[in-house]
C-alpha cells in the first residue's frame, strides 16, 4: 500500500475497476494532448497509484522500471530478474526514484500472487514475452508488454484471445504510437497531405560487433539459467548468449527485424491503414562475421497489401551507413509528395520536386541506437496512456490486436527468410497459405511443462 492514501487494498482495487467500467473510451484521432506526465498529478484519482511489478531488468527493463517509478501515479512494488546483480541494481534505482523500496522477487510468478499488484511490465527476452503476459493475464493483472509482443505468430494469437477472455489491458511497448509529433505525422499521411500514400520504406542501421564463438561454461552464480530459458527448449549454457546476444539466436530471439524493425513496420502499417498483407518476401543473411550469430545481420522484408500498397524494411546490424541521413526512420511515398518520420519526435514533408514544405522539429534529444533508454520523457506518455486505460477506460494507443498485427509483419518476414523467400498470405487473418514448410514456423516447440495457454 502506498503512503499517500488511507484506503484499504480492496477499496483501492474497487476504485480502479469502477473507474474503468464507468468511463467511456476516448478517441484521440492519433494526436495526443500536449500535457506533461507531471500534470497527471492534478487529475482526480492520480494519487490512487497503479501498483506494478517489473520482469526482466538488466537493460531495457531497468530503464522501464526507472521510468515507471518516476510517474506520480505509479508505485513499483516488485522487481523480478534471473540475474541477481541486475535485480539489486534496479531495486536501488527504483528506491531512489520513488523513495520506497520494491520487493526483490526473483521469480515473477511469485510476484503475480500479490493480490494488490495491478500490472506486470514484461521486458525479459523475447521468448518470455507472450508466456509471461499470459500468466499475468490469468492472474488478473494488466500488462505492459515490450515489443515484440511474441516470439512467433501463434503466441500473438494467444495474447489476443487472452485479452478478449480476461478483459485486461495489454499495451505493447511500441512507444512511438504515443509520441505526439510522430502521431501527428502519421495522421497527416492518413489525412492525405501527400495524396494517396501507396508505399512506405523503413530502416534500421547499426555497427554491432561479432559475438564470437561461444564456449561451454559453468552457469554463473548470479544467474538462474533454468528460469531464464523458461518456455524455450533447453540448450547448454555458453558464455556469449546472456545478456543481449540472445537476440541473434532463434531459440530465444527474433533478430533485428523484431528487435528494431517492429517499430518501423508498425508506423508503416499505421500510416498506410493496413492490417494483414497478401504477399511477403525476404532476403538477407549473416554476411559480415563468421560466428554464432544465427539471425540475419542484413535483411530486407517486402510486403504487399490488398489495397494496392506496399512497404519495405531494411535492417543492417553491422554497417551503420545511414539512409536519408538517419540511422533509423520511415518515409511514406504518395501521389503528391512524401513524408519522413525522423528518429525522434519529428517529421518532414516534401513535395514531388523534393522541396521541403513542412518541418516539424523534435524538442527532445533521442538516440535511436541507445538500446536501453533512448527516449525516457516521450515514453512516459505511452506509460500514462497505459494507466489511463486501466483507470479510465481510455483507448490504448497500442492495444494487443494492433501490436500483434505489427509484430506479425516482422515474423512473416523472418518466416519467409527461413523458408525460401516468399509467402502468400490470407489478408483476412495473416495466415500463411499453401506452404507447409513455412507453416511449421508459425509456432515453436516448447520445453515440456512450459507450454503457454490462454
Amino acid at each position: 500500500m502506498d503512503n499517500q492514501t488511507n484506503s484499504s487494498p480492496n477499496s483501492r482495487r474497487d476504485f480502479i475497476k469502477k473507474t474503468v467500467v464507468g468511463s467511456a473510451a476516448l478517441s484521440l484521432g492519433g494526436i495526443l494532448p500536449g500535457f506533461s506526465p507531471k500534470s497527471y498529478a492534478n487529475i482526480l484519482g492520480a494519487n490512487e497509484k497503479v501498483r506494478v511489478g517489473v520482469m526482466g531488468v538488466n537493460s531495457r527493463g531497468l530503464a522501464l522500471a526507472s521510468n515507471f517509478s518516476l510517474q506520480p501515479n505509479c508505485q513499483v512494488v516488485s522487481i523480478s530478474d534471473v540475474d541477481s546483480r541486475a535485480a539489486e541494481k534496479c531495486v536501488a534505482k527504483v528506491e531512489e526514484n520513488q523513495k520506497s523500496k520494491p520487493k526483490n522477487q526473483p521469480d515473477f510468478r511469485k510476484a503475480l500472487e500479490d493480490k494488490d499488484l495491478d500490472a506486470l511490465v514484461v521486458a525479459a527476452p523475447d521468448h518470455w514475452h507472450a508466456p509471461a503476459a499470459l500468466l499475468a493475464s490469468k492472474a488478473g493483472k494488466h500488462v505492459y508488454l515490450e515489443k515484440p509482443c511474441s516470439h512467433n505468430p501463434h503466441e500473438g494469437e494467444l495474447l489476443v484471445a487472452a485479452a478478449k477472455k480476461y478483459k485486461n489491458v495489454i499495451q505493447m511497448g511500441n512507444q512511438r504510437r504515443s509520441w505526439p509529433n510522430v502521431a501527428a505525422g502519421v495522421q497527416e499521411v492518413r489525412n492525405g497531405s501527400i495524396g494517396r500514400p501507396y508505399f512506405a520504406k523503413g530502416w534500421y542501421t547499426n555497427n554491432r560487433a561479432s559475438i564470437g564463438t561461444g564456449k561451454a561454461a559453468a552457469v554463473p552464480s548470479w544467474l538462474d539459467y533454468e528460469l531464464w530459458q523458461g518456455p524455450a527448449p533447453r540448450q547448454a549454457y555458453k558464455d556469449n548468449v546472456v545478456h543481449y546476444n540472445w537476440h541473434w539466436f532463434w531459440n530465444w530471439g527474433t533478430g533485428e527485424a523484431l528487435n528494431n524493425g517492429t517499430h518501423m513496420l508498425d508506423l508503416m502499417r499505421w500510416g498506410l491503414g493496413v492490417e494483414y498483407p497478401t504477399k511477403v518476401t525476404s532476403s538477407g543473411g549473416r554476411y559480415h562475421y563468421k560466428d554464432d550469430w544465427e539471425t540475419p545481420d542484413t535483411q530486407v522484408i517486402n510486403l504487399e497489401f490488398a489495397n494496392n500498397t506496399g512497404m519495405s524494411w531494411e535492417g543492417r546490424s553491422c554497417n551503420g551507413r545511414t539512409i536519408e541521413g538517419e540511422s533509423v526512420g520511415v518515409v511514406f511515398y504518395g501521389e503528391k509528395g512524401s513524408l519522413q518520420i525522423l528518429p525522434g519526435n519529428a517529421y518532414k514533408v516534401f513535395d514531388l520536386e523534393n522541396k521541403l514544405v513542412k518541418d516539424v522539429k523534435n524538442d527532445l534529444t533521442i538516440d535511436p541506437r541507445d538500446r536501453m533508454n533512448p527516449s525516457q520523457a516521450l515514453d512516459a506518455i505511452h506509460i500514462q496512456n497505459f494507466f489511463d486505460a486501466i483507470k479510465k477506460g481510455t483507448a490504448l494507443n497500442s492495444d494487443i490486436v494492433s501490436g500483434h498485427q505489427s509484430t506479425l509483419l516482422c515474423q512473416l518476414g523472418n518466416i519467409a527468410f527461413r523458408s525460401g523467400g516468399m509467402l502468400d498470405i490470407d489478408p483476412k487473418n495473416g495466415h500463411i497459405k499453401n506452404n507447409k514448410e513455412a507453416e511449421k514456423l508459425w509456432k515453436r516447440e516448447y520445453q515440456k511443462g512450459w507450454e503457454p495457454t490462454v
